[in-house]
């Protein structure tokens, strides 16, 4: 059995999370310095979310059609043209902000299919390397947090010295790269068989039939909209003006998001080591409620800057629980044939109500402030983090349908 294949997605997911990173800060810092709108930036960043909603929503079949490596191949490369197109009209045509909302709308799109592919090839590559699934998905999550860890101060160095569009470009490399990794290195036999083809249009709705009959499923999309979306809100939104209001400085901003990277590494590496030992419901109790309210109560609480950072660290260990908590969840419960299906409907859901994220963050800004947005948003996710407690259809996560998800399926496979 061969760990190759997991190491290229571990690190494929690496670096396309670290210029993922940087995008995710430049574009909104181009936008908040050029108009002086958290509305206006709500929208870019909605219009992104909405391209990946958009993916999600409808992109299943293609990528159980296509095949999840050629899917995810392909989805980058798109992704590069995309990225690549808006510091080249900006530095030749000029680029307005419809011209901006349109292209991140495709980038939105494009980066769909490429996300739902690799988190499809996850359960193959570790049933190859004979690893248990939340040990695979606690790799990858680690990877993507050490991502974020390093593109986030990149990008704001970047942005500080070169300015935010410039920054564009080193996306386009990791893009790239990544794109290069997954085709190199993991196989075609690493995803699921393609399901026989019964048109686009069943197989859409086959997908939505089975989400639907999974209450699990259900209530694992309704906790993560609702929390997605205030993550969207605070990181696409809030967080630029917090930069630019409170601590006057781009660098600080990335210093952020490396912060909470560095717990999320912490906690998923935590969880992928000891994780499958304790039950999951309260596991995801108590990371919902370590990454929820008292991150946003520690921004309004405006601290020094060390305070920050270090309250940031402690919070990032719960979100960095989150996926590996969840994702072998998925795997256990969805046969292998529609799994790309099922994962973007999953992820469809989730998104559909992000951009609402955006545009409810920059209003909130531009209405009651950077303090009040903190106040409600951190209400809101204090809320979502009940649900496992109150609802008992949570009681199935420690209770999965045993369709061999969370163990190797190939003979002799490590479980340790």
């Amino acid at each position: 059995m061969s760990r190759m294949p997991l190491g290229a997605l571990v690190v494929a997911s690496g670096i396309s999370s670290a210029g993922v990173t940087m995008t995710l800060l430049a574009i909104p810092w181009y936008v908040l310095q050029s108009t002086g709108s958290g509305t206006k930036t709500g929208l870019v960043t909605a219009a992104e979310v909405l391209g990946l909603m958009v993916a999600a929503l409808l992109g299943g079949p293609i990528v159980d059609r296509v095949g999840t490596r050629r899917a995810s191949v392909g989805a980058d490369l798109l992704t590069t043209v995309t990225v690549l197109l808006i510091p080249l009209a900006v530095s030749t045509t000029g680029l307005g902000l419809p011209g901006l909302i349109v292209l991140s709308f495709v980038m939105g799109v494009s980066r769909g299919p490429a996300d739902t592919a690799k988190q499809v090839l996850l359960a193959g590559v570790a049933d190859v390397g004979g690893i248990r699934t939340s040990r695979a998905a606690s790799a990858v999550e680690g990877a993507m947090r050490t991502g974020r860890m390093v593109g986030g101060p990149a990008a704001g160095g970047l942005i500080a010295l070169i300015g935010p569009i410039p920054v564009l470009f080193v996306d386009t490399g990791a893009l790239l790269l990544s794109a290069a990794l997954v085709f190199a290195f993991i196989p075609a036999a690493a995803g699921p068989p393609s399901p026989p083809s019964g048109g686009y249009l069943k197989e859409l709705r086959d997908g939505f039939g089975y989400v639907e009959r999974d209450g699990l499923l259900r209530a694992i999309v309704g906790m993560l909209m609702l929390t997605s979306s205030l993550d969207f809100g605070l990181i696409g939104v809030l967080y630029p003006a917090y930069g630019d209001r409170v601590l006057h400085s781009a660098a600080l901003v990335g210093a952020m998001i490396t912060a909470v990277a560095v717990g999320g590494l912490l906690g998923s590496a935590l969880y992928g080591w000891a994780g499958h030992r304790f039950p999951r419901r309260p596991a995801i109790l108590a990371a919902v409620a370590l990454v929820g309210a008292p991150r946003f109560a520690l921004l309004a609480l405006e601290p020094t800057p060390v305070v920050l950072l270090a309250g940031l660290v402690v919070t990032g260990i719960g979100a960095g629980a989150m996926n590996p908590i969840l994702l072998p969840v998925v795997y256990e419960r969805v046969p292998e044939a529609v799994r790309g299906r099922v994962l973007s409907l999953l992820v469809g859901g989730v998104l559909a109500v992000a951009p609402l994220g955006s545009m409810a963050a920059g209003l909130l800004l531009d209405g009651i402030g950077l303090v009040g947005a903190l106040a409600v948003f951190g209400g809101l996710y204090l809320i979502a983090g009940t649900f496992p407690a109150i609802f008992r259809v949570w009681r199935g996560l420690d209770d999965p349908a045993p369709i061999g998800g969370d163990r190797p399926v190939s003979q002799g496979a490590r479980t340790d």
